[in-house]
């Protein structure tokens, strides 16, 4: 798909799990695993999706997955399926290798969106998995994971963005805007503070990557609210609003963990908004 003077692709990187309560905050179960089966743990299969952008010079990546750190004790935790692919895996399938890439956004710093920006060499070192690129984040963001609340700190983990300020390859941004020639941040502070959703844009088309504020294709549904949200009345209002502009303007509306479906085009229903149309990327 091209947008804006890029060759749009989704990555898959892999596959996790969640508490499904947790994802659906106060939904109740019988409820959301009408679409979202549980495990005998009550977690339910998700995506790592990422975005590629190529053009104007650049090949940019949107968020990193989870990455390959984790412990094998969080690896059972979280379900990881180290056969369903890497970030790196995927990327060499399109013909690149970790030194092509020149910039990483990073839409927030939780460890299943910024895991795969750093790696841990034989002797221990972490270091950015991409060494000439520019990792773009929100400075709120940034600043909210060196002092999170006790509620978010697992989501955490330092092993993941401080190598990328130790090498000098950190741009914060500051605020909704440009990031990027048609690629732009949209603040967010529903989820947590500063998450900035990606929009890729033109004249023509409008892509939404959502991140954590619609992380799955249920989620278009206003009522579900993760209950790891910190501000789950904020997160509906924003939802609210970008779900209002996607059904008005055709926008394709990107989700990161939706374990099927890419992305979508979005419909006004009698109950709020729907999938109208899938888009594969």
């Amino acid at each position: 798909m091209q947008i804006a003077g890029y060759e749009v692709k989704a990555l898959e990187t892999g596959r996790f799990a969640l508490d499904g309560g947790a994802m659906f905050g106060v939904v109740p179960k019988v409820v959301w695993e009408k679409k979202n089966p549980a495990d005998a743990l009550n977690r339910i299969a998700l995506a790592l999706r990422v975005l590629l952008l190529v053009g104007h010079g650049r090949v940019v990546l949107v968020d990193t997955g989870i990455g390959d750190k984790f412990s094998e004790r969080h690896q059972a935790m979280y379900a990881i399926d180290p056969e369903a692919g890497t970030l790196l895996s995927a990327l060499a399938e399109q013909g690149f290798a970790a030194a092509d890439v020149t910039d990483v956004v990073l839409t927030h710093l939780h460890f299943d969106h910024a895991g795969g920006a750093t790696r841990r060499l034989p002797d221990g070192q972490l270091v950015p998995t991409f060494p000439n690129a520019t990792y773009h984040v929100q400075r709120r963001n940034w600043d909210w994971a060196h002092n999170p609340s006790e509620k978010d700190r697992a989501s955490y983990l330092p092993e993941n963005f401080a190598p990328l300020a130790e090498a000098g390859q950190v741009n914060w941004v500051e605020g909704s805007g440009a990031i990027l020639p048609g690629v732009y941040a949209w603040l967010s502070e529903g989820h947590t503070v500063g998450q900035q959703l990606i929009q890729v844009r033109d004249e023509i088309q409008t892509l939404m990557y959502c991140a954590d504020i619609i992380p799955t294709s249920t989620h278009l549904a206003v009522p579900y609210v993760m209950g790891y949200d910190l501000h789950p009345l904020t997160t509906i209002a924003e939802k609210k609003e970008i779900l209002e502009q996607a059904a008005e303007a055709g926008w394709i509306v990107v989700f990161e963990h939706d374990p099927e479906m890419q992305a979508c085009t979005v419909m006004r229903t009698e109950k709020g908004f729907a999938p109208a149309e899938a888009v594969t990327l």
